[in-house]
């Protein structure tokens, strides 16, 4: 295995040269053309007077700059943060701030905030814009320009990237995650989904997600593929790009495939290459899962796992038994398992925490020694994931900790009426959340986003679930709305769910 990214790199462009490694609409770029490109960038961060450690926000949309700072930041030895294209100014504020970044790249769009937010942050000593570079800023075309090589010594140990979590509860965190970190992932990924040199693996999340990086960026140069990157998901024109690149696969969160199970004229795309596709991110609902694969005929990797944990720690073999609705088995090299709240292995079918060991897992928060202590313990990652294990090793996702509804005492699980909800024919997107409740303490409540020209009533889609799971699980209350508020990735935030109802009662 590949000790450092700049390793990797240097290996594959010595092998592959002239093979394109990344489509971008009309560009192709070749695997020397990245590697030189890659060069040229970490010695003009040197020349700046960037040193090894010294951190680099990347505030930018699924561009090729994206991926030349990704390689450069790896070969220069600094560390690369990316700040999540939806954030507002006080978020990308804290990233900013948190992180200690010396340097920030970004683009016209996000000029307006960083303007307001660089007399905050005294730490930061430049700002870089692609595109039209304003008085003040440096036109990204300068790191382009020749400077003094640099040729800095680079250990697997040593820190790659700062990746911050969605923040469910209270700020962010920095997940600390090592050279080492990457490459064994993208190594059990490479492994997982057996790609070769023949792939073509579309990107359609974003590039500061390690989703993003991973699956669709690293992966593939692991296997000395190609990528095909995207500004991002559009179901108006999906289809026609799979077809047009001969995309081999792509990677999803649940709300890209239940889009695409409702898009029309799908079989007037010639998708013969498409080999298979990767969904992460959260669970996907069995409904949305069967009606895609008989509708494109492409078979679903369905995996797990987290920031914390590079990117993934699961995933259904591309061989052998498939169960759907499982997480299947964890990859090669990591060990998982189910606990409970003394740390005990749990019997089969039992819900507990969802543990994970191996090479994948981060160092630890930045500048946060007590949530690292808290989720790292006894050199098992906790992963605040609620699942269970079924006698063959398959796993399986009940939810989230801290999304658990307690009714009266009984443990309910969000995912299990969501999979009952999904099945209604009028339902596009639907999350369950618990409400609060003097008598019971929380009750269960649904929200959901019928399909164009669906009707359907509170009573009606109670009754619905009554016939199907027990009365205690059912919810008490549905909502319609048009739609549920989702990260970048497609997550549904169920705490901005409950806010947002709050809100209106409120009201």
């Amino acid at each position: 295995m590949k000790q450092t990214i700049k390793d990797l790199l240097t290996e594959r462009e010595a092998k592959l040269k002239n093979k394109t490694f990344l489509f971008w609409e009309e560009d192709q770029v070749s695997y020397t053309k990245l590697r030189e490109t890659a060069e040229r960038i970490a010695s003009s961060l040197a020349a700046k007077g960037l040193e090894k450690d010294d951190k680099v926000c990347i505030w930018l949309q699924n561009r090729p700059e994206f991926l030349y700072m990704m390689f450069g930041c790896a070969l220069s030895g600094t560390v690369l943060v990316p700040i999540n294209t939806q954030f507002k100014q006080e978020e990308a504020l804290y990233i900013l701030e948190n992180s200690d970044a010396k340097l920030l790249v970004t683009q016209p769009e996000f000029l307006d905030m960083v303007s307001q937010i660089r007399p905050k942050c005294p730490k930061l000593k430049e700002v870089v814009v692609v595109d039209t570079a304003p008085a003040g800023t440096t036109p990204f075309a300068q790191l382009y320009e020749p400077a003094k090589k640099v040729d800095r010594s680079i250990a697997e140990e040593d820190i790659a990237g700062i990746i911050y979590t969605s923040g469910t509860t209270g700020y962010p965190k920095g997940v600390l995650l090592t050279h080492k970190n990457y490459l064994t992932n993208a190594w059990q990924i490479t492994e997982a989904a057996r790609m070769t040199e023949a792939d073509r693996f579309m990107c359609i999340l974003p590039l500061f997600h390690v989703n993003g990086q991973l699956v669709t960026v690293l992966a593939p140069l692991y296997a000395g593929a190609s990528m095909i990157l995207t500004k991002g998901f559009s179901p108006k024109d999906f289809l026609a790009r799979l077809a047009r690149y001969q995309a081999t696969a792509f990677s999803g969160v649940p709300t890209v495939y239940a889009i695409l199970n409702n898009q029309p004229d799908a079989e007037k795309y010639d998708l013969s290459r498409l080999r298979f596709c990767i969904c992460g991110a959260a669970p996907m609902p069995v409904e949305v899962f069967e009606t895609f694969e008989r509708k494109y005929k492409a078979f679903i990797l369905e995996g797990y796992g987290l920031s914390e944990g590079t990117c993934a720690s699961s995933i259904n073999p591309l061989d052998g038994t498939r169960k759907i609705g499982s997480i299947g088995m964890p990859l090669k090299g990591q060990e998982m398992r189910i606990v409970d709240d003394k740390d005990q292995e749990t019997a089969h079918g039992a819900v507990g925490e969802i543990v994970v060991r191996g090479e994948n897992v981060m160092k630890g928060y930045y500048r946060n020694p007590a949530a690292t202590a808290e989720t790292l313990k006894n050199g098992w990652l906790h992963t605040g994931d609620l699942g269970y294990q079924d006698p063959d090793g398959y796993f399986f996702i009940s939810g989230r900790k801290k999304e658990m509804i307690i009714r009266g005492g009984e443990n309910i699980y969000p995912k299990e009426i969501e999979e009952v909800l999904y099945k209604h024919p009028g339902v596009m997107d639907a999350a369950v959340v618990g409400l609060p409740d003097k008598v019971w303490g929380e009750e269960v409540g649904a929200f959901i986003v019928p399909k164009a020209g669906s009707t359907m009533t509170e009573p009606e889609m109670i009754e619905y679930c009554k016939e199907r799971i027990a009365k205690y699980k059912c919810p008490r209350r549905v909502f319609f709305w048009e739609a549920l508020p989702k990260t970048a990735t497609g997550k549904i935030q169920k705490r901005k769910i409950l806010d947002q109802y709050l809100e209106k009662q409120k009201a």
